[in-house]
């Protein structure tokens, strides 16, 4: 049995997040830094959409969103800028990105229950309903911008409070070119891993491969039971993952000296601040998939492999306090491989 501790301030279950809405068309649950304090800059929501169901048209006042389905098969439309209007079908394993203040919507179209994770670009994202906007103006207004007399909305029930989750009238109305591509679009499964090896692999959304994000990227990194996230920092990004499938070990480092190491489950999310050293590896379970976003379009990182290769054995040993003759032979890395195998036993 493992004594390796399930939480630290650096994580929380999301699957028990703050309930957003919760009905028989689905649920909407929230972390954010009002509930995980040490959030800054990044949020993160789950939503599930029952078939028939939709999340309503809304924009988000603050923040830019990067979404990824994890089940289930859903139309989403965009209104941007200049009356710009994309309309398109995601499926488990794609993604879409909507900027902040675009108007946007998700409509199961499917048979199944429809999963989604949403990370915004902020640690407080705020949203505006449509429909809830729509009540914040009388007939007359209304009747004026759509040139109607004021009387035609005395019958449409109007509140400022949103109404988030709805449930569809009819059959849906998919456009055929919501088969086509789409920049807002990107099937990030569906990708020929760029880094492959027999212990895991990792795809990218990033701008390299997908040019509409901004300020916003995900890995969806898989590792199997013997591999091992190497110890890393990313010099300019704060680093938000979920855990999607299996449990895992993982140790961050504070600037102060202080150690966090905890086992992290599927639905957990954690939060490491910008040039925190941490790893990650397989603790009770034959490997794990996670969605790791980050707070710029395209994440670097900087290795201990590395590291360890770009100073001389002299420096090397005046660091760490050493004879040089007990520094380990440290293998020549140029580049650092990501995923490395675990030959020793946990410990």
């Amino acid at each position: 049995m493992s004594t390796t501790p399930v939480r630290s301030r650096h994580s929380t279950s999301l699957l028990d997040g703050e309930i957003v809405e919760e009905s028989d068309l689905g649920s909407m649950r929230r972390v954010t830094a009002d509930n995980f304090p040490i959030l800054t800059g990044m949020s993160i929501k789950r939503v599930l959409l029952k078939p028939g169901a939709m999340r309503t048209p809304h924009w988000h006042a603050n923040a830019n969103e990067l979404t990824y389905c994890v089940s289930g098969t859903a139309l989403v439309s965009i209104l941007d800028n200049g009356s710009a209007f994309s309309t398109f079908i995601v499926t488990a394993g794609q993604m879409f990105h909507a900027d902040s203040g675009s108007l946007h919507h998700i409509e199961n179209i499917g048979e199944d229950v429809a999963e989604f994770i949403i990370t915004f670009r902020s640690e407080r994202p705020e949203d505006f309903g449509l429909g809830a906007t729509f009540g914040a103006f009388t007939d007359a207004v209304l009747g004026n911008t759509y040139d109607l007399p004021a009387a035609d909305f005395t019958a449409l029930r109007r509140s400022t409070v949103d109404r988030k989750l709805a449930a569809r009238v009819g059959a849906p109305v998919v456009p055929a070119t919501a088969h086509l591509n789409n920049p807002h679009k990107f099937d990030v499964e569906a990708q020929t891993p760029p880094l492959n090896y027999a212990t895991g692999s990792a795809r990218f959304a990033r701008d390299q491969y997908w040019p509409a994000l901004k300020d916003l990227s995900m890995y969806s990194l898989r590792v199997k039971e013997n591999g091992m996230r190497e110890p890393h920092w990313h010099p300019v990004t704060a680093e938000m993952g979920y855990v999607q499938d299996g449990s895992a070990r993982m140790t961050v480092m504070g600037p102060d000296g202080t150690l966090d190491t905890w086992l992290l489950q599927e639905g957990d999310v954690y939060f490491i601040p910008r040039a925190y050293p941490h790893h990650i590896e397989a603790m009770e379970s034959p490997g794990w998939h996670f969605l790791i976003f980050f707070d710029q379009p395209f994440p670097a990182d900087i290795g201990y492999r590395a590291s360890a290769s770009a100073y001389s054995r002299e420096v090397l040993a005046a660091a760490f306090d050493a004879h040089i003759d007990d520094l380990p032979e440290f293998p020549f890395t140029p580049a650092d491989p990501l995923i490395v195998t675990r030959s020793n036993p946990l410990d």
